[in-house]
């Protein structure tokens, strides 16, 4: 570690705890939330007094903010959980309130558990770390043992009325989902578009991979999930490899000519139908096709036009196209089509689907989860202790200083602490600003215009508003609204009159600095941990490939009936494994690029280098996918041994990354050499097709290689190479 690299860390951090984004914002969401909170705090005032309406605002409040998380579980269930979650946590601290040391005690184990229930996701961190903020506030206001229970019992009343507030008053069923899959297809045209340009332009699976998530329902709502969910994200997948194959010069088209001409056309008609299919999804409207897009795709010269790889690719894109707008039909449109043909229309069968896990289903995962993490080197362990250790020494120091309402501290700490530094860092400025403007402005309107017990719970009610509506726009300016919301709330029950500005700012500072310390002292750097990301992505890439040169060894195991270019098991099985791989590796990177230590071996070019090298050995493993011969056609006997090559190759040269050392692929140079001296059968679907793409193959892992050593340490490289030609020789024999 150096001063310079903390100070770059420092102001990485600092902007993007204060970065803008541009999201579409939900305002009728927003309305909604904000009338659940202020339905809980008009009846419980009315009812009870201020003390109840504040316990059950902050109910309403969190549940809320529940249903705003990334999650793909139905917004209902969310505020339910998140409302009963938060009247247990408030319930045992009204009951050791009134002893300090318990409820300390008390504390440190919700903090603790806070910790570890980033295990089960981001959407179960962010409830978890929010319950125990709000037990911190809750637990100060005036009441008795005996009412306990019943500012509990307010506090899951608000979500349930968050909830119930969901169903009777829907915003964009199944909007999540609809983004998802849309963003998918978006992704997918806007790859055809650029590959009309570069025939070998990358792509990001990660819109892919979050519309698989996505599509994982409980069987209840497989039920009710609308018709134009269901397929049109497994024919989007089958469609990348197509329009890839087509544009590679290699695998597809020639490079210039008539042939590369017809490819472009037909990559635009591909891009321009897609995005249709997006548009029509994300809003579920019919699909309009442009007729450019399709006259360009039922033109009839592509079979005289394009030849052999092409040919084959071009005639499974335009059926891929269309079932894609066929899956994606608006349900009226479809409705219609199904009355014409068979009578009155039924409801949608229930098919094969993802299954997600429900809420009760889910705990033992996520016990098993949680265990899995208790080992030193865990990075949500060491957020665990952290935020244990630290929130507990915030509250200690709040109530020593004579500040007055010291839970403003460790309430910061347990909001801003994460399991990476960046996002602790960055958090933890964007609340101090962000509190530092909220609680002068509230409170500057509280001092100045001393409103009443109505308008400081409608001021309450419209900061929370503006709070939902912000959310995803940026960290610090939630904080503004989330501070000024809990002024005003307080000021509701005659809490917030004794604190100054001065006092709130300075425990939010207090806190957000004790945070930033945990850290530096008892860190979980992502930087250290670079390598073996990398070597899983290896692994992962190298199973991916191996799979797939398989089935050109033995193309009977490919099971019976399924369709051409419909990925076998093995092969999707281990495609999904690599990209989980290479987004976990690419978010790793991203990480360790804002912290504040040496790289340890792998420099930033070095990463970046074996990053395009991964890449392309995945890219290529896709491309031979995408001409995987049928069941019944002759067997390729060379490829049996390089695909056992590659598979054990990547396996000991994620082993040689981990160490530090640089990986050497001599058995699969040694298989293609075996390859060269065998004659493929005459009946084998293009042989030198395969063969090429395995050369490819070879390309890539060679390229890792020359990114992972160090051209000015010449000796640590022989001895690597020595050591790998030892093991290779060990495999050879």
């Amino acid at each position: 570690m150096s001063c310079a690299g903390w100070l770059r860390a420092l102001k990485e951090t600092a902007r993007s705890g204060f970065k803008v984004e541009r999201r579409r914002l939900e305002p009728w969401v927003a309305v909604r939330g904000a009338a659940g909170l202020a339905v809980v705090v008009g009846v419980a005032f009315a009812l009870f007094g201020p003390g109840v309406a504040v316990s059950g605002a902050f109910g309403a409040f969190q549940a809320g903010i529940a249903t705003l998380q990334r999650s793909w579980r139905p917004r209902p269930v969310l505020a339910l959980a998140s409302g009963a979650s938060l009247a247990v946590s408030t319930f045992l601290g009204y009951l050791t309130g009134a002893h300090s040391g318990l409820f300390l005690l008390l504390l440190a184990v919700w903090t603790f558990l806070a910790g570890l229930a980033w295990t089960a996701g981001p959407a179960v961190g962010v409830i978890a770390s929010s319950n125990v903020a709000i037990m911190l506030v809750t637990v100060t206001l005036p009441t008795s043992v005996a009412a306990a229970a019943g500012h509990a019992a307010v506090i899951a009343a608000g979500g349930l009325v968050q909830a119930a507030m969901i169903v009777l008053f829907p915003v964009r069923p199944w909007g999540l989902q609809r983004d998802a899959l849309a963003d998918a297809l978006a992704a997918m045209g806007d790859y055809a578009r650029r590959l009309r340009h570069d025939p070998t332009a990358p792509f990001d699976p990660e819109p892919l991979m979050a519309a698989r998530s996505a599509a994982a329902v409980t069987p209840r709502e497989a039920r009710r999930r609308p018709v134009e969910l269901h397929g049109a994200r497994g024919l989007a997948e089958r469609i990348r490899p197509v329009l890839a194959s087509l544009a590679d010069p290699a695998f597809g088209a020639a490079a210039e000519g008539p042939e590369r001409d017809r490819v472009r056309e037909l990559l635009a008609a591909a891009g321009s139908v897609l995005d249709s299919t997006a548009r029509a999804v994300r809003g579920g409207a019919p699909v309009h096709l442009a007729p450019a897009a399709l006259a360009a795709l039922r033109t009839p010269d592509t079979e005289t036009v394009l030849t052999g790889p092409a040919r084959r690719a071009a005639s499974r894109l335009a059926p891929l196209l269309e079932a894609v707008v066929d899956a994606a039909e608006h349900p009226a449109a479809r409705e219609s089509r199904e009355r014409e043909r068979t009578g009155p229309a039924h409801a949608t069968p229930v098919g094969a689907h993802r299954d997600r896990p429900g809420l009760w289903r889910l705990l033992p995962l996520a016990l098993r989860s949680a265990r899995a993490e208790l080992h030193h080197d865990s990075p949500i362990l060491r957020h665990a202790v952290r935020v244990c250790a630290v929130t507990s020494a915030g509250y200690v120091l709040g109530a020593a200083l004579p500040l007055g309402h010291g839970y403003w501290a460790p309430m910061t700490v347990v909001m801003v602490m994460r399991p990476d530094f960046s996002q602790t860092y960055g958090r933890s400025v964007a609340r101090f600003g962000g509190t530092l403007v909220g609680v002068v402005l509230a409170t500057g309107i509280v001092h100045a215009t001393h409103p009443g017990t109505g308008v400081s719970i409608a001021l309450a009610v419209l900061s929370a508003g503006l709070m939902y509506l912000l959310l995803r726009t940026g960290y610090a300016i939630s904080q503004v609204f989330v501070s000024a919301y809990v002024v005003f709330l307080l000021d509701t029950a005659g809490e917030g009159v004794t604190q100054t500005v001065r006092d709130r700012v300075l425990l939010t500072l207090l806190g957000g600095l004790l945070a930033m310390a945990a850290y530096a002292v008892y860190p979980a750097w992502e930087t250290p941990r670079l390598r073996a990301r990398l070597a899983d992505w290896l692994v992962t890439d190298g199973r991916y490939a191996a799979a797939v040169v398989a089935h050109y060894a033995r193309p009977a195991g490919r099971p019976a009936g399924r369709p051409a270019g419909r990925p076998a098991p093995d092969v999707r099985e281990t495609l999904l494994a690599s990209r989980e791989a290479r987004i976990a590796w690419h978010a790793a990177e991203t990480r360790a690029s804002l912290e504040p230590v040496r790289h340890r071996g792998l420099s930033p070019e070095a990463a970046d280098a074996a990053d395009d090298a991964l890449a392309q050995l995945a890219r290529v493993a896709m491309l031979l996918e995408a001409h995987l011969p049928d069941r019944d056609a002759a067997p390729l006997p060379a490829a049996a041994g390089l695909a056992e090559a590659l598979r054990h190759a990547t396996e000991r040269g994620a082993k040689a990354v981990r160490d530090g050392r640089v990986p050497r692929w001599d058995a699969v140079r040694d298989a293609l050499d075996r390859w060269d001296d065998t004659a493929p059968p005459a009946e084998s679907p293009d042989p030198a097709l395969v063969r090429s793409g395995a050369g490819l193959l070879l390309d890539a892992l060679e390229q890792l290689s020359r990114a992972l050593a160090p051209e000015r340490a010449p000796e640590r490289a022989a001895d690597a190479e020595a050591e790998s030609e030892a093991e290779g020789g060990t495999g050879r024999r």
